[in-house]
């Protein structure tokens, strides 16, 4: 992909903050959220094009075929992917394209040698990552522990990310993230 913008590619277990973590470098105008497409049922409150893109199966796998996504996986019965186009286009204008995808759809993107800032948000400890995980009080504890024994599996791919940022303080994370992008400090 020929950009003059920097696609910055952030993952981590669930739990680690990494959303929030996303959401406090959008802040910065020169940042744009990649929305993903999927196949999955929209959402009270969800906004096609805003949220996700939301595809039939028989549209997604046309896509598919067609090469129009960068990385896509069936997870859960349904399919999730970035599309190239508006990532491409992005990058081309000048902004920086901020993809919050899993670790195997991060580590598809980077498997195809495109170019980018790959970034593993992690929980400071196991402990804390059940900790907030359980404090949501939004998953039944088998949730909870399937949830960690995937951390610990993704945990274990962070060696092949640019750099591991620790979510401790939220605001080190967020400055550290920052900074690995090259944003001012101060946002917009």
């Amino acid at each position: 992909m020929v950009s003059h913008g920097k696609m910055v590619v952030i993952s981590g277990p669930s739990g680690a903050g990494k959303s929030t973590v996303c959401r406090r470098i959008l802040e910065d105008a020169k940042v744009q959220f990649s929305v993903s497409a999927t196949t999955r049922a929209i959402r009270p409150g969800e906004i096609d094009g805003c949220d996700y893109h939301f595809l039939d199966k028989q549209t997604f796998r046309a896509k598919v075929a067609a090469g129009e996504f960068i990385e896509y996986a069936s997870v859960h019965g349904n399919m999730y992917g970035t599309l190239r186009a508006p990532v491409q286009t992005a990058l081309s204008a000048g902004r920086h394209v901020l993809l919050e995808i899993d670790v195997q759809g991060a580590l598809q993107i980077k498997d195809q040698e495109i170019a980018g800032l790959y970034i593993f948000i992690a929980p400071p400890s196991f402990e804390e990552l059940r900790r907030r995980l359980v404090g949501r009080g939004t998953e039944a504890p088998e949730v909870v522990e399937r949830r960690l024994k995937k951390a610990e599996d993704e945990y274990r791919e962070r060696v092949k990310y640019d750099a591991v940022v620790v979510n401790d303080k939220l605001e080190d994370c967020v400055a550290e993230v920052r900074a690995l992008i090259g944003l001012e400090e101060g946002g917009v």
